[in-house]
């Protein structure tokens, strides 16, 4: 589904004109540049809209309609679960878990610590990239903010833009070592973040 796709859901259940919400999900599908395939989505997280999407335009929206709308409520409804039919909301650990350390760049790690130095003293940045392994507790998931797309293109969107030398890594370093999982297409698969509430489904509807 493409993000007019998306922006006319939005338009359908809010109010407006599909032009009010189509930069947002336009947004949200932007790492299709990164990765063709539909291991792009790790916007479709939870982590990516509070930690990134959020931050980016505002906790609301305000339609031609002159109704304000939740941000956060507007993309899980008309863009995460539909992408996933109605089934999940994926979390980051999903997507780090898909991630094989083995096929990462040699010394990853002393190239992040060398990064980390140059925002150390800024608690609101530093939070931010060091989100990923809050929520993981997989230091290779610091890969997703140390790369070159999130510093260059992601930060300055939010306002915060560090002087950052050195930038030795892409996208593609961690979508190499991603391998693709059934649950990534479109909700063809349960990942591990929602197994155990598809088990209790499954016994209650049996």
């Amino acid at each position: 589904m493409n993000a007019m796709q998306h922006a006319r859901i939005s338009a359908k259940r809010w109010g407006g004109e599909p032009e009010d919400y189509y930069e947002l999900h336009a947004f949200i599908d932007s790492t299709k540049s990164l990765c063709s395939d539909a291991r792009h989505r790790i916007l479709h997280t939870l982590w990516g809209i509070n930690s990134i999407v959020v931050p980016v335009f505002g906790h609301s929206l305000q339609n031609s309609a002159g109704k304000s709308i939740d941000i956060k409520d507007l993309c899980e409804r008309d863009h995460l679960l539909v992408d996933y039919q109605q089934r999940f909301i994926l979390t980051l650990n999903d997507f780090v878990n898909a991630i094989n350390p083995r096929q990462l760049p040699q010394n990853f790690e002393r190239h992040l610590e060398a990064l980390h130095h140059y925002y150390v003293q800024d608690k609101t940045l530093s939070q931010l990239m060091l989100s990923p392994l809050a929520l993981t507790g997989k230091l290779h998931s610091l890969l997703l903010t140390h790369n070159s797309w999130f510093i260059y293109d992601i930060l300055p969107r939010i306002g915060q833009l560090p002087k950052l030398d050195n930038i030795v890594y892409s996208p593609a370093d961690f979508f190499n070592a991603m391998h693709f999982e059934l649950w990534m297409d479109n909700g063809m698969a349960i990942p591990a973040s929602a197994q155990a509430l598809h088990q209790i489904k499954q016994t209650t509807q049996s």
